[in-house]
């Protein structure tokens, strides 16, 4: 689905489904709203799905020339006027202009004329879709005739509308009236949400904006795309970008035309607009106290420009205002936020006029300021809350030097706090550069909270957090929490260890700090984890008492880190999803991308890969949106997409990553990119590549001291490439390595994992297999199947391998044959196509190619053209479910498209019998 009708998925296979079954569509929206885009798409799919589409565009200039839109639709028609009665055949050649006119077009002949040819469509070709894009548009003539012939064709005929919503008018072609009335389907369209905004404006504009001024720009727009674009591009045309709380600059066509309305305003009704532009929340009683009657707002209800309903006064759209404000000389504007600030009985609409009219330091005034700023900081808008927290420090006069370093330090905090890394970096840096004391050292510690939540280079973030300790007073709570911080920041364990040790010991007496020291807490415990010590459970109680109801964001991730690699996917999946609720609701995206990304690695590990992909691609979006760096999705969507067996597009990804880790010198990003370029290879076959990539790996885990590498569970496969490569010493060491991290930390992966790897290595080795294979099957029934699904199956495949490598056919047969049936139903393709074919080299009967009754169903009405939507609707199952029965029908039956589904089920292919 192309970019312009991105976030409408919905809706496009809504009207899919009712085109599907002859039900009439209109879709309706405001002007700019996106109904063309979707229009077109729908007119694509219905052509490449073998529709005849009969299609118009009226325009407002082709309303005065009769019959202009009915010949569009009838033009590919033509060759069908022969086999008309001869007025029929007369007045469609007059439409089409195909014969000599002589006289008045019979406008009844050519209603008749259009219905015989619609009907005679649809004898030959099953399938005709009318489409009329912008339907009041239709020259009278054609409307008529249209109107004439649909009412009788319908529902044989499929017909799709456009037409706007906001100009009220009947409705296009006589639609909801009688029999067609009741099939017709009203499909509104709606505004953009931030994120579909954000994929509109890349395509059109070529940037990426920052999070916070995309947010601006959809508020603006009010999510309509026309809008959106404009408003962008008007942005873009700035020396550079506004800052937060400016107003965005209106299209210059869009401040004309609000001129040139605010020009024909009495005087008394230019000022009342002015200050209901200028004010926060602009309401009857407010404007009244600064001196505008009720009846001054009448002119300019009158233009459209505003609405009043009851007390509330409204501007017709976001942008009009923005327009009016600009249009405000600035000396006008000072006086008109001053007299809006004395007569304001709300404190923070009193600070916000405050901040636009008070230019010198003033104590009263920066100190109104910055309590607002702690306001709107507590509700949750923290980019309104940093330009209070600048203005008051502005403001701040010279003898409250404590204030004003506060303010600025808070400021700083807030824009990252909104996500705004480019502007958090710069106003930290010059705080840093600024300020002395405790501050500069709160500063530099912010700069490379910064870095870190921007992934810049580990070596200069952790540089940073160290000029910061350097600087804090010795044994301090401040020290301590830079300490803990820097336990994050450290990737080798017992740097990281160290620094946890001395955060939690001084921040023990520290009550404010609570939530770090559980953050410390939970460092402490990850890191000796990591280091191959046993698990301190008592650390995780401490720190989960500490933090209470609300995680700690300094590695409140820790848990569910431990609990997935436990294998305790729930429990993990609770509390990621809790504080993505708690993230969603403060708006920290950045969270909102790091507690997406567990959880599409929980899942992937869970099994429930489309899960996985949909909070991966939630996570994919919203760093795009902020400029958050890829790698982890990255690495996590190849992961998939190897399970799956796309494994050239994981392939990419791996060597993609490699590249850049090699850039930046990043040992994490190394690391995370080996393992996908040697599970790629390993699906892949390409065994002595596999093999290298995972003994690359193994030497940088070691180097780094990391004894227990929670989230990669590496041997297995690197035993299974080693075999595959002949390398059976190396194959051997890796047992007893997995072995050893098997008897630290036992867990249901490790389980399986051991069991499969010595079955793989007692037959390299030509050893009997029966008491590995005894072990594998004592594996297979302790862990429950919706734990490790993907692992289980493997187990299958190595088995039944196994099996035939001794001649127990028929075990093998069964043990493949079930390891492909669990394949499939993850949607592992590559390893249930080997495991296929493993079975069918084990002799005996094959695999039976008949279908199931679900799956018979789905491909007969695949086969007749029906999508996927109207499929799940007529069995009464998902979508997905479809898909999944879809992909398992194309592979029994040795077919890969639709068409070839069609002539395999007319041949009766897959029946029973």
């Amino acid at each position: 689905m192309g970019v312009a009708v991105v976030g409408r998925d919905t809706l496009v296979d809504r009207a899919r489904c009712c085109l599907d079954e002859g039900r009439p569509v209109l879709l309706e929206g405001p002007a700019g709203i996106g109904k063309t885009a979707v229009h077109r798409t729908l007119l694509d799919a219905a052509a490449r799905d073998g529709w005849l589409v009969l299609a118009c565009a009226p325009t407002e200039i082709e309303q005065s020339l009769p019959f202009a839109a009915l010949a569009d639709v009838l033009a590919p028609l033509a060759d069908r006027a022969a086999q008309l009665s001869p007025p029929q055949r007369a007045a469609l050649g007059g439409v089409l202009l195909t014969g000599e006119v002589t006289g008045p077009v019979d406008e009844r002949a050519v209603g008749a004329a259009t219905r015989a040819v619609l009907e005679a469509a649809v004898a030959d070709t099953p399938r005709v879709l009318v489409a009329v894009d912008d339907a009041p548009w239709l020259d009278p003539p054609s409307e008529r005739a249209l109107r004439f012939a649909l009412r009788r064709v319908v529902p044989r005929v499929a017909v799709l509308v456009t037409a706007r919503s906001d100009r009220p008018r009947e409705t296009p072609l006589g639609l909801d009236q009688g029999a067609t009335g009741a099939l017709l389907e009203r499909v509104p369209l709606g505004p953009l949400g931030v994120g579909a905004l954000h994929h509109v404006l890349r395509a059109e504009t070529g940037a990426t904006l920052p999070r916070p001024l995309l947010v601006r720009i959809a508020e603006d727009s009010g999510g309509n795309p026309l809008l959106a674009i404009e408003l962008a591009r008007a942005v873009l045309r700035l020396p550079q970008l506004p800052a937060p709380g400016a107003d965005l600059p209106a299209a210059p066509s869009l401040r004309h035309l609000v001129a040139e309305r605010l020009a024909a305003l009495p005087p008394a009704t230019r000022q009342a607009i002015r200050l209901a532009a200028l004010s926060g929340g602009p309401t009857l009683s407010g404007l009244a106290r600064a001196g505008v009657a009720p009846e001054d707002l009448d002119a300019a209800e009158e233009a459209g420009l505003v609405a009043v309903t009851g007390e509330e006064v409204t501007f017709a759209h976001p942008v009009y205002a923005a327009a009016v404000r600009g249009d405000v000389p600035p000396g006008v504007r000072r006086r008109l936020h001053r007299l809006l600030a004395d007569t304001a009985r709300d404190p923070d609409e009193r600070a916000r006029q405050l901040a636009r009219c008070v230019d010198a330091p003033d104590a009263a005034a920066a100190a109104e300021i910055a309590a607002a700023a702690a306001r709107q900081r507590a509700l949750g808008a923290p980019e309104i809350a940093a330009g209070l927290y600048e203005t008051a420090a502005r403001l701040a006069p010279p003898e409250a030097a404590g204030e004003y370093a506060r303010w600025r330090l808070a400021a700083a905090q807030c824009r990252y706090d909104s996500g705004d890394y480019p502007a958090a970096r710069a106003a930290a840096e010059r705080v840093a550069e600024e300020l002395t004391g405790p501050a500069r050292v709160e500063a530099l510690l912010l700069r490379a909270v910064v870095g870190w939540s921007a992934d810049e280079a580990a070596e200069t973030i952790v540089a940073t957090a160290e000029r910061a300790l350097a600087a804090a007073p010795a044994g301090s709570a401040l020290a301590g929490r830079i300490h803990a911080h820097l336990s994050m920041f450290r990737d080798a364990p017992d740097p990281g260890r160290w620094h946890a040790e001395r955060a939690v010991v001084l921040l023990a007496g520290s009550p404010e700090d609570g939530p770090v020291l559980a953050g410390a807490l939970l460092l402490l415990l990850y890191h000796e984890v990591r280091a191959g010590l046993p698990v301190r459970a008592e650390l995780l109680e401490r720190a989960l008492a500490l933090e209470g109801e609300e995680p700690s964001w300094l590695a409140g991730t820790v848990p569910a880190i431990l609990w997935k690699s436990f294998d305790e996917h729930g429990r993990a999946r609770e509390r990621l999803h809790r504080m993505l609720d708690r993230a969603v609701v403060r708006g920290d995206e950045p969270f909102q991308h790091e507690l997406l990304c567990h959880l599409g690695e929980t899942e992937l590990l869970a099994g429930r890969w489309a899960d996985a992909a949909a909070h991966l691609a939630a996570a994919r979006e919203l760093g795009e949106q902020y400029g958050a760096d890829s790698a982890g999705v990255d690495w996590l969507e190849g992961l998939l997409f190897a399970h799956r067996g796309r494994l050239a597009e994981a392939t990419r990804i791996a060597e993609d990553g490699l590249r850049r880790a090699a850039e930046l010198d990043d040992a994490w990003r190394l690391r995370i990119h080996t393992q996908l370029a040697g599970y790629a290879a390993l699906m892949a076959g390409r065994m002595p590549e596999a093999a290298r990539h995972y003994g690359v790996l193994a030497a940088a885990m070691d180097g780094l001291g990391l004894v227990e590498p929670i989230a990669q569970r590496t041997e297995p496969d690197w035993l299974e490439a080693c075999v595959g490569a002949g390398d059976l010493t190396t194959a051997e060491a890796v047992l007893e390595r997995l072995a050893a991290r098997h008897r630290r930390l036992p867990r249901p992966w490790a389980t399986l994992a051991l069991a499969r790897s010595r079955v793989l290595l007692a037959g390299a080795l030509g050893r009997d297999p029966s008491e590995a294979l005894a072990e594998l099957d004592a594996a297979r029934a302790a862990v429950p199947a919706d734990v490790l699904p993907l692992d289980r199956a493997r187990c299958l495949l190595v088995a039944g391998l196994a099996y035939r490598r001794v001649r127990r056919r028929r075990e093998a047969r069964d043990a493949l044959t079930a390891a492909a049936g669990e394949f499939e139903a993850l949607g592992a393709a590559a390893l249930a196509a080997r495991a296929r074919a493993e079975a069918e080299r084990t002799g005996g009967r094959a695999a039976p190619r008949q279908l199931t009754g679900t799956e018979l169903e789905v491909a007969r009405l695949a086969a007749a053209g029906r999508t996927n939507r109207v499929i799940a609707d007529t069995l009464f199952i998902s979508p997905k479910t479809v898909e999944a029965n879809l992909a398992r029908v194309y592979r029994k039956l040795g077919v890969t498209s639709r068409a070839e589904l069609g002539a395999a089920m007319a041949r009766g292919a897959g029946a029973d019998g």
